[in-house]
């Protein structure tokens, strides 16, 4: 290993690339995979092996290829992560759309249906009124 790695030259370039044009609307992964095309541009590496592959492990430590691929790899797994944040988000939107459409469909049933008429019968206990506390409706026979 040489005396200067490959995160030492990305440090020395990194402050000559710039990145001049962000957009003011950009969020935190835009800017992110601005930032990491900035990198990769300022190390001039045009072509890497893939992170965790063989010939990426068989490269020296300071080849800043190794860290393109590197770089490339944490970039990909942020927008999966994203992905995977989005879709929840997606899926938790329909469910709660779903759940007011159920709640009003319910509370407009409701509000159509006629009252239940409650009428006791032989040899059952007596019937709660609901809304009037201690009234209860009960079998009365004939003697």
């Amino acid at each position: 290993m040489t005396g200067r790695s490959a995160r030492t030259r990305l440090a020395d370039t990194a402050g000559r690339v710039r990145l001049h044009s962000v957009p003011p609307n950009a969020t935190a992964g835009e800017i992110t995979h601005m930032r990491a095309c900035a990198q990769v541009e300022a190390l001039r590496v045009g072509d890497w092996p893939e992170y965790g592959s063989v010939e990426w492990l068989q490269l020296p430590s300071d080849d800043p290829r190794v860290y393109v691929a590197t770089l490339e790899a944490a970039e990909l797994h942020r927008m999966h992560v994203a992905r995977i944040y989005t879709d929840a988000h997606t899926q938790a939107l329909n469910v709660l759309q779903t759940a007011a459409e159920v709640r009003a469909a319910h509370a407009g049933t409701m509000r159509t249906r006629p009252p239940h008429k409650l009428t006791p019968t032989p040899g059952w206990p007596p019937i709660a009124v609901p809304g009037h506390p201690g009234e209860y409706l009960t079998m009365e026979t004939s003697a």
